[in-house]
């Protein structure tokens, strides 16, 4: 068993979670659970093949054979029965990168993009950045769980000639798996209009029990797409920098090629090839108990809240490691609030007004941590009662 309650101390090893309170405005010793990285060591068999390749001691530049698809490929058919081919396979530094890429590559300045908001910030900024406009559906939130108004998602489509929608499924921050049929409905409304769809898949690994990941294009197959994933949620790698995208369409793929080239960016962080191709073949049994720890320490915060601040409500958490705090049953504005979390309760959490207005009266907590921090956030957010 893998003993996800070890504290690791991540001080002063320039964590961005941990390190750098001052830049992000916020006074030290807070108890950080705000950006989307987990406090736990990667799978032993990963660090032995980072071990293999520093003892190797040269680091110049790296490409991946055919071995590293078969791991990612192998991955995903047998978890989702997404059947890759290698030629589809465009390898980024990121998902967020891919994202940006896809943008410049797919759409012209002052096109319209939708996206479903709350958001995870660097979406919309990436396209406001590259100056093309944002359009929202906003999610509607109902009983503790967010769903998609299907007519306003086609008439936002239709009345601004969207040219792209971006996808965001395990959902960040709402933690919904989008169903079978919410994918289908949308994806027939984008091939109505002729929307491509690019679909944020980086948390599909990190889904609990109840409820299944299903990529896009395995129901959406004739609806232009490029799939984005990584192992860096997954596996705690974000910081290797390796993503996996695919684009079946080949005439896409050319372009999004060229746009990544215009760049100047070639290779990848040979580290990241190395650990992402080891994670995805040795990492099932370490992520299906990291899975179970996950589901016990969101069930663990929301009967707290339910027994000691039932004001405070969590949504319906299907997926990602990330819990949406409710807090409007507080009747308080939201900086009041902020200003409570961070100086009263010292907890380092993402105000919900990141992620679009509808955040207003959120906030965003991440739970991929011992349960003993949790606990201590937890005792530390009583204090704001």
């Amino acid at each position: 068993m893998i003993n996800f309650n070890e504290h690791i101390n991540r001080r002063n090893t320039n964590c961005i979670k941990y390190d750098f309170p001052a830049r992000y405005s916020k006074p030290e010793g807070l108890l950080p659970l705000w950006i989307a990285d987990m406090d736990f060591q990667i799978p032993k068999e990963v660090t032995e093949v980072l071990q293999k390749s520093v003892n190797h001691s040269i680091f110049g530049y790296t490409e991946s054979k055919e071995p590293y698809f078969q791991s990612v490929h192998n991955w995903y058919a047998q978890r989702y029965g997404y059947h890759t081919k290698e030629e589809w396979l465009v390898k980024t530094p990121g998902v967020t990168f891919a994202l940006g890429m896809a943008i410049k590559a797919f759409t012209s300045p002052d096109d319209s993009i939708l996206i479903q908001t709350p958001l995870y910030p660097p979406i919309a900024n990436t396209i406001k950045i590259n100056n093309r406009n944002v359009v929202d559906s906003t999610l509607v939130y109902t009983q503790g769980r967010y769903e998609i108004n299907m007519s306003d998602f086609e008439k936002k489509i239709r009345e601004n000639n969207v040219k792209m929608f971006i996808l965001c499924n395990p959902h960040n921050p709402v933690g919904r798996v989008w169903l079978r049929e919410e994918l289908q409905e949308m994806g027939h409304i984008c091939k109505k209009y002729n929307v491509l769809v690019v679909s944020d898949e980086i948390h599909c690994d990190i889904v609990l029990p109840g409820h299944k990941h299903i990529v896009f294009s395995t129901v959406c197959e004739d609806v232009p797409s490029v799939i984005c994933t990584a192992p860096s949620k997954t596996f705690n790698i974000a910081g290797l920098q390796v993503s996996n995208n695919f684009i079946q369409d080949s005439n896409l793929r050319d372009v999004f090629q060229n746009e990544i080239l215009s760049t100047g960016y070639h290779q990848l962080n040979s580290m990241g090839l190395a650990a992402g191709q080891a994670a995805y073949e040795h990492g099932h049994n370490w992520l299906a108990q990291l899975i179970e720890y996950l589901t016990q320490n969101a069930a663990y915060v929301k009967k707290f809240l339910a027994t000691n601040m039932p004001q405070v409500k969590v949504t319906d958490l299907q997926g990602t490691y990330l819990m949406w705090l409710d807090f409007s049953a507080l009747n308080i504005s939201h900086s009041q609030l902020e200003d409570m979390l961070t100086n009263n309760a010292q907890l380092w959490l993402v105000s919900g007004t990141a992620f679009g207005e509808t955040g207003e009266g959120f906030f965003r907590m991440n739970i991929a941590c011992p349960r003993s921090t949790l606990e201590e956030a937890m005792e530390r957010l009583l204090r704001i009662m």
